[in-house]
């Protein structure tokens, strides 16, 4: 069985705190959506801030630096940034604890719920077309997992400015600024609470799949 948990405005750190929580002290499986966190950059556990943020732009324009305990690349978020994240226990789900087949399976699942069209997943991002919407995060035990989704909404261009071009990135977005890289939902489905009530449209769906054995 997945049990849902609804956040909202809950800072991105806490909402991290908590999944951390689950998944080391708690059993069964969850997905957590929360949305309206406060601004802040979020690096993956093994990120080097001097390489990936430009630090000089932070210190004039002060903004929360958190470090997740999962892998991942590093994003801007504000309140505009829909989050989900699956913690699974090995048992719930007949699927291999890695990383592409826990992709290929969170990305059908937002396919069938969301039906946005050419919605897919390319390498590790959920895109549109050719422009990410979504990015991801994972962290891998023996008989847990935990996948996290940090979906665009909407941001504010300027916040991109925090970040530098990566030095490791993926193929398909070649050279492409931050913001000719991303897309935006809301250029997609009409209401934000559309993708925010994702839980109750697909319960029964998530919670089929998550039985499957």
């Amino acid at each position: 069985m997945l049990q849902f948990i609804t956040l909202k405005n809950t800072p991105i750190l806490e909402q991290l705190q908590l999944e951390e929580a689950l998944l080391r002290t708690e059993e069964g499986s969850f997905c957590i959506i929360n949305q309206g966190s406060p601004s802040a950059i979020v690096m993956g556990i093994s990120g080097r801030p001097e390489q990936l943020i430009d630090l000089d732009k932070v210190k004039a324009n002060p903004i929360p630096l958190i470090r997740r305990f999962s892998g991942g690349g590093t994003v801007v978020i504000d309140e505009n940034t829909l989050f989900i994240s699956f913690i699974i226990d090995k048992k719930d789900l007949n699927l291999p604890p890695f990383p592409e087949p826990i992709l290929r399976w969170s990305a059908d699942l937002y396919q069938r719920s969301w039906q946005i069209p050419d919605f897919h997943l390319r390498e590790n991002d959920y895109v549109i077309g050719d422009k990410k919407c979504g990015g991801n995060a994972q962290y891998l035990k023996k008989d847990r997992w935990v996948h996290h989704t940090s979906f665009l909404w909407d941001f504010n261009t300027e916040n991109m400015n925090f970040l530098t071009m990566p030095t490791k990135r993926p193929l398909y977005r070649e050279n492409r600024t931050h913001i000719d890289f991303l897309c935006k939902l809301k250029d997609y489905v009409l209401e934000p609470e559309i993708l925010s009530s994702w839980e109750k449209k697909s319960h029964r769906q998530a919670t089929h799949l998550i039985d499957l054995k």
